[in-house]
């Protein structure tokens, strides 16, 4: 963690619902005229769209059931671990796109389902925003989540999970409900060894709950709405959360627990607006702190005699 040099990390499972997050966290460093480096956490996959499928084709041939893209043999564990330590550090990395459509492929002349080419990160910005799978994970010696001064987890119930990918991987990249059924076994060892794990280590959770049958996720016709949902809101240290506050300002809203918040699940924007606002702004301030005890330093330094 840095001072100097803070890192936000929101870290969900597919389609957990951590890109509208971001939008959130977008609105915010826009508003507060924050400049923010942005990592995307498919830009950290080991392969691209066609390896990918050769790899997954090739674990299966050897038996494999295992293989998925939540596990570190199909990601850069290390390098995203050594992104966040030199930003930490330093404030700079490097970092690149996966392109998932023709539209983000488009201004690269590239086809989807491909990288960009590796870049440097601007040489001004305030913070790192990443946003993605992994970003409190941990394997082995490699421990990413210690990097990280704000970490947020977003996940949905099980249930609610399957079916927003059931949804997703059926209208969008025309798979059968028998082949998206095939990629949630698959993917289940990972899931919990990598994924679960991590949401013991963050700051803040937000899991939305649906409040209407989702029983057999694989004949679901409909996503639960966010009106259809509750939003559960857990804090790791509740220790400075002005409860009352947020109460007030989060109609319809409870506490279930002495660091739980549960309220409507339309209200996600606002309460993330309500929480995040002043836990950025902190951090900003921290980060001014210590730029100017550095440039005080370095005016000291200047000035001692040299004989």
């Amino acid at each position: 963690m840095s001072a100097t040099h803070p890192i936000i990390a929101c870290t969900g499972s597919s389609g957990a619902g951590t890109t509208s997050v971001s939008r959130t966290f977008e609105q915010i460093f826009r508003r507060e005229s924050i400049a923010a480096a942005f990592i995307e956490g498919d830009s950290f996959h080991r392969y691209d769209r066609v390896a990918m499928k050769q790899q997954m084709a090739d674990a299966i041939t050897r038996g494999d059931q295992y293989f998925s893209h939540f596990g570190p043999d199909a990601n850069l564990f290390a390098e995203l671990d050594g992104l966040f330590r030199s930003y930490g550090e330093n404030g700079r990395g490097r970092r690149r796109k996966y392109l998932h459509d023709d539209q983000e492929a488009a201004p690269y002349g590239q086809k989807p389902g491909t990288f960009t080419e590796w870049e440097d990160l601007p040489d001004t910005t305030d913070l790192l925003f990443y946003e993605g799978l992994h970003g409190a994970a941990a394997h082995e010696d490699i421990e990413i989540w210690k990097h990280v001064d704000l970490l947020i987890g977003v996940v949905p119930v099980i249930n609610l999970e399957w079916i927003q990918k059931l949804h997703r991987d059926k209208s969008t990249r025309g798979y059968s409900t028998e082949a998206v059924a095939d990629t949630i076994l698959r993917r289940m060892h990972d899931y919990v060894h990598y994924i679960c794990p991590q949401f013991s280590r963050t700051h803040i959770n937000f899991q939305r709950v649906p409040v209407v049958d989702t029983s057999d996720p694989f004949i679901a016709r409909f996503i639960p709405t966010p009106e259809e949902s509750m939003l559960v809101i857990r804090f790791a240290n509740p220790q400075g959360i002005d409860f009352p506050y947020l109460l007030a300002m989060l109609h319809d809203s409870f506490m279930s627990r002495s660091n739980t918040i549960v309220c409507p699940g339309g209200k996600m924007d606002l309460a993330m607006q309500l929480i995040f606002t002043p836990m950025i702004m902190r951090l900003i301030e921290r980060r001014k702190e210590s730029l100017a005890r550095r440039s005080q330093r370095s005016t000291h330094a200047l000035l001692e005699p040299t004989f």
